[in-house]
This record gives structure tokens, sequence and C-alpha cells, in this order.
């Protein structure tokens, strides 16, 4: 299923550098948070709900993502 997300307002991260190598994240109205590539805009996102998104952030705040 594709969702139109031309109306979204993305952003980046406070915590990002100023080279373009970062996800963006857009609130969406329904309560979903898209998630796409800074350096392909036009390109693919995902579309999680609050659950994944809740799930996803809870494992980047304890580390579950980081490289040993």
């Amino acid at each position: 299923m594709s969702m139109d997300l031309s109306g979204a307002e993305w952003f980046k991260s406070s915590y990002s550098g100023g080279d373009n190598n970062c996800v963006e994240v857009a609130h969406l109205d329904d309560g979903q948070v898209g998630v796409r590539d800074s350096k392909n805009m036009s390109g693919p996102a995902l579309v999680l709900t609050p659950g994944e998104w809740g799930a996803f952030t809870a494992g980047v705040r304890s580390g579950e993502f980081d490289r040993s």
C-alpha cells in the first residue's frame, strides 16, 4: 500500500550533523511516523505505527543497534 507523503513536514534530529547523512522523520496526521533517507528525499519512506516507532526509539535508546 502506498501513502501520499507529499505534505509531510520532515525534520532531522538535533543531534544530526550538517553532512546530510541522516534519516528524516515526519509525524503524520493519523499517528503514524514516516522515516526516510535525507540523501534521497524523493525515494521510498518507511511508515511506522506508533507502536513500531516506540519500539524502534526504545531500542535506539537502550543501545540495541550499537555496533560492537
